[in-house]
């Protein structure tokens, strides 16, 4: 429990050093390496994970069952869906929102969540959490960090590559944890032969194991 949200941590404070860096704020109005999506609505997106630990941790405890993060990857629709996809839309437009005040307050309103987090976040109780957008269950709270983690590992790739910057280096067991889950969401999207090859056989491999 406590490793993951060390982990989680890390990989927040990091996210927000690079959300700081003049490269971003440079490149804001600039279309980001993901279609569709500006600098300022990616960075908006990479910001709100961070910003969404703080807002489930004050929330009602939720009743609906528990399920694992495995199953949670299983049941979400979003994966592999349309680029105009009501909740990709939504994804868009609410990390413009999130950005509204240009880098220099985000990139200020991110270290004070992570500074918050700091404290808030080492203690909080085991609890389940819930989105509005799910179905009638919820995760466990550091399944719900897990998520996060991985948002935060990828979007700051994405965000480091459209501004022109070094992806920041996470830790090992970090990015292990990312890898794990993305590898078990990429088994039930594409198959196992399809994984097995795309990590052996490169002349058998599949065109793509894209997880997400």
């Amino acid at each position: 429990m406590a490793q993951i949200r060390d982990l989680y941590l890390t990989a927040a404070a990091s996210a927000a050093k690079l959300l700081a860096t003049p490269q971003v704020a440079s490149s804001w109005h600039e279309p980001s390496a993901l279609p569709k999506l500006s600098v300022r609505g990616l960075a908006g997106h990479l910001a709100g994970q961070i910003f969404f630990i703080p807002k489930v941790l004050a929330e009602p405890v939720p009743s609906e069952e528990i399920i694992s993060i495995h199953e949670y990857y299983a049941r979400v629709s979003w994966i592999g869906s349309d680029l105009d996809d009501p909740f990709n839309v939504l994804i868009r437009t609410s990390g413009e929102e999130d950005a509204t005040d240009g880098p220099a307050a985000l990139a200020a309103q991110v270290d004070a969540t992570v500074q918050e987090l700091r404290t808030v976040l080492p203690v909080a109780p085991s609890r389940p959490i819930r989105r509005p957008s799910w179905g009638a269950w919820s995760i466990s709270l550091d399944d719900f960090v897990t998520s996060r983690l991985l948002e935060v590992a990828i979007h700051s790739d994405d965000l480091a590559h459209s501004v022109g910057v070094p992806t920041p280096e996470l830790p090992a067991e970090a990015i292990e944890t990312v890898v794990d889950l993305l590898t078990r969401i990429a088994l039930r999207r594409h198959g196992a032969i399809n994984v097995l090859r795309a990590l052996s056989r490169a002349e058998r491999a599949p065109a793509s194991i894209s997880a997400l």
